[in-house]
């Protein structure tokens, strides 16, 4: 998971050590690039393509992984 928080850190701009399943997306600019960055940051680590417009309704970490979790069962 480590490579995954490392690459989102790098898609939110912010430092890794902010990234946790706690952190809110409110607090950043969640935009469309944010989005497509983190579709294929998800494809590029676990080898899941996640849904766009689902993606966009997430609300923290946690929901991305847990989107991440439901694709690869």
């Amino acid at each position: 998971m480590s490579e995954f928080y490392e690459g989102m850190a790098e898609v939110l701009e912010i430092d890794v050590d902010q990234v946790t399943p706690e952190f809110e997306m409110k607090n950043i600019d969640w935009n469309s690039l944010a989005i497509v960055s983190t579709i294929a940051l998800a494809d590029e680590c676990f080898g899941v393509i996640l849904n766009g417009r689902v993606l966009d309704l997430c609300k923290t970490i946690a929901d991305i992984e847990n989107l991440i979790a439901a694709k690869k069962a």
